[in-house]
């Protein structure tokens, strides 16, 4: 098993908006995101800081909105 591509916020939520995810909100620099349509149970949120985000906010984000590692690196 390969380990997860360091990402930029930015790249993070590029990815997750092909997946099919929009922001709900936006509260200083958290992103709010909502599956749209198909299942509103997968959500999550991603600190838009400098620089990369943490391997584990990277796992984090991939395990609440239920997208596999093969497929977030099919979506970047």
């Amino acid at each position: 098993m390969s380990r997860l591509p360091q990402v930029k916020p930015r790249q993070m939520l590029a990815a997750l908006g092909r997946a099919g995810f929009e922001t709900r909100r936006i509260k200083g620099s958290h992103h709010h995101y909502l599956v749209h349509k198909d299942d509103p149970g997968r959500r999550t949120t991603v600190a838009v800081h400098s620089g990369d985000l943490p391997v584990r906010d990277v796992r984090d984000i991939l395990k609440q909105s239920k997208i596999s590692r093969n497929e977030f690196l099919k979506l970047l």
